[in-house]
Parts: C-alpha cells; structure tokens; sequence
C-alpha cells in the first residue's frame, strides 16, 4: 500500500475518527477537517449541536497527534443541500439530503479543497467498502456490517469522486468500531451516534421545512371516491406511504389511511385505506432520471435495486433509454415510491449507482 497524504472529514462521532486512527497506522500523512456547514442560525426547534461536535473533532486530533482545520462551507451547504431540499418538497417531491450532502459537499466541495491543498484523497467514517480490481478500476460494496451499511447514500457519487475517497470502516462492523476507540483512549468512543438530517442535527424535518416553507392548506381527498375527509397544512409535510400524522381517522376497524398521492392544483392530499388495492401506492415500473455509475453504465438487463436505505435488495431489468434516464421494472410491485426518491442500483453486494425517481 502506498503512502498517500489524506484528509479526514471529522465530524466529532467515533467513526469518522477510528476512520483517522486506522489510516494514522496504516502509515499514511493524515490530517483532520470538521466541516461546518450549519449552525441553526434560524432556531429551528431541535438540536443542533454543531459546537459540541466541533470540540470533540478537535479533542480526537490531539489525542491522535494529528493537524486539525475547520473548513466553512456554510455557503455551499446552503446552496447545495438546503436549496435543494426546500426546492424538492415544495415542488411536492421527497428528496434525500444526505445522498446529496454525500455527492455535493463531502465528496464535492470538501474533496475540491483537499485536492487543492495537495491531499491526494479524503476519507470519511461510511460503512462502505472501496475495491480496486484486477482492471484497475474502482469498485464500492456494502458494508461488511449490514445493520450499519452506507452504501446507498453513495449512489450518485460518481466514477471520479470514488477513487478520490477512502472508507476504513467498511471492512468491520459497529461493535469493532467502538472497542478500537476504546483501546485506542479516544475521547469520543462512547459518544452516542447522531441522527437527523446530515449535518444539521437532531432537527424534526416538519420543524425543519415549517421553517421555510409557509402553509398551503388545501383538501384531504379519498383518492377511491373523491370524498374530502379534511384539511391539512401543506402538501410538503406529506410523503407517499405515510400513515401517521395525516389528521384524520378511519372510523373503520383494523383500517388505516395512508398518503397516495400529491396533487399540485387544488392542493390536494390524496389518501385512501392502506393495502394492495390503494391506488397509486404500488408501482410495478419507474423511470429514474440523473443517473450516476461508479464506473461504466451496465447494459439494460436485470439487476437488484435498493428503493430506500434499510430497505433489501429486490429484483428488477434496467432498460437504459439515454445517458442520464431509465427505465426500472420490478420484478414485484414496490410499496411507496415517492418522485425525488434515490434508487441504488446493485450487482449483488456492490453498487453500481444510482437515480432519482421522476
């Protein structure tokens, strides 16, 4: 393995910096980032504890005996992430910031400074693993550890990102993570994961999106015979497959209502009893657009798609109609599919890229 100058994007968890601590003895020149990219400037209700993970970042580098910079992406992050996320729910998609935190901003931005200042990669805590083959080129597959595997919110990131970007978790598992940062005395090793939106903290989306986006009250309609049910306060609260928080009950035992649609005009909500009958809550074919391969596009056939991140692998053919659009027909309905929703393509355990869901 040869000696490579790497920066690490530290973000005060234990993996990203038991990800510093294994290419520290693996011998590579390693130096540490925390990106900031968001400080809740607007007080959105919630956590966001972006000073507290700052200050365990920088207790991991000199407990590492590692250099240490905060780089301000705020601007970016804004631009890239949160504009894209807004943009999304309010033209009545579902979109997936942290695919895009991923592709625009760690794999982006951030990789676009580390190459500027002569580092010849970035690395990050995902639990993904990074192959090269026998042809030379780069290869990504899930997680060794399958309940912690990241590999979905890889799949836009492209064939150059990749062989820029290092994964030293891939090959363990959570458990091994924690003791390695034990045995080592990091200060963070028993630090509890975060969760929420990607960078910005413990922040509920309703809480996040009510922030910026105002109310449009429109009908809650049952999508079987049109009848109006109720009000709700904006179709950007709402995703397809939801069943709580609609706002209304069924009055029919062992029945739950379930969102099936978003209409634009008129503002309304579409729902109707959950189960194979709802109309529009099944799709047996989508065409996904904005497509990205790790390395070379896979002809039109059959593969194995992932339709969100826990889900498994199903069966699907791939008819590829042009660079950036195709068509995927399941091999079984899938249940909920949402327009702006990522979809990972799969070649068994490795990804191959991905879409989103027009």
């Amino acid at each position: 393995m040869s000696r490579e100058r790497i920066l690490v994007a530290l973000s005060g968890g234990v993996d990203s910096a038991v990800a510093a601590l294994l290419l520290r003895e693996q011998g590579h020149a390693v130096e540490a980032a925390y990106m900031k990219n968001w400080i809740n400037e607007e007080n959105i209700l919630g956590d966001c504890p972006w000073q507290e993970d700052l200050e365990h970042a920088r207790a991991v580098c000199a407990a590492l005996g590692i250099p240490f910079r905060v780089v301000n992406l705020m601007r970016d992050y804004r631009e890239r992430v949160v504009s894209y996320l807004l943009d999304g729910y309010e033209s009545g998609h579902t979109p997936n910031p942290d695919v895009m935190c991923n592709r625009e901003i760690k794999f982006g931005v951030f990789l676009r400074h580390a190459l500027a200042e002569g580092f010849d990669a970035v690395a990050t805590g995902h639990y993904a693993r990074r192959e090269n083959d026998a042809d030379g080129r780069t290869r990504l597959f899930e997680g060794a550890d399958k309940n912690k595997d990241q590999s979905y919110f890889l799949a836009l990131l492209g064939a150059d990102p990749l062989t820029r970007a290092r994964f030293p978790l891939g090959a363990l598992t959570k458990p091994e993570v924690r003791r390695l940062a034990a045995s080592a005395g990091l200060p963070n090793a028993g630090r509890k994961d975060s969760q929420g939106i990607c960078f910005i903290g413990n922040v509920r989306m309703r809480d996040f999106l009510r922030t910026f986006i105002p109310d449009r009250p429109g009908p809650i309609v049952r999508a079987t015979d049109g009848a109006v049910l109720g009000q709700h306060r904006g179709l950007h609260l709402f995703t397809i497959g939801q069943r709580r928080g609609i706002g209304i009950p069924s009055n029919t035992d062992h029945e739950n209502y379930v969102v099936v649609g978003k209409e634009a005009e008129g503002q309304r909500l579409l729902v109707a009893f959950d189960g194979p009958a709802a109309p529009g809550l099944w799709t047996s074919a989508a065409r996904i657009g904005g497509l990205r391969w790790l390395h070379q596009a896979p002809p039109s056939g059959p593969l194995q798609v992932r339709v969100r991140y826990r889900d498994p692998r199903v069966p699907a053919t791939l008819h590829i109609q042009d660079s950036d659009t195709a068509e995927v027909v399941f091999d079984h309905p899938q249940r909920a599919l949402a327009t702006g929703q990522v979809i990972a393509f799969h070649r068994g355990e490795e990804l191959l890229g991905g879409g989103i869901f027009l």
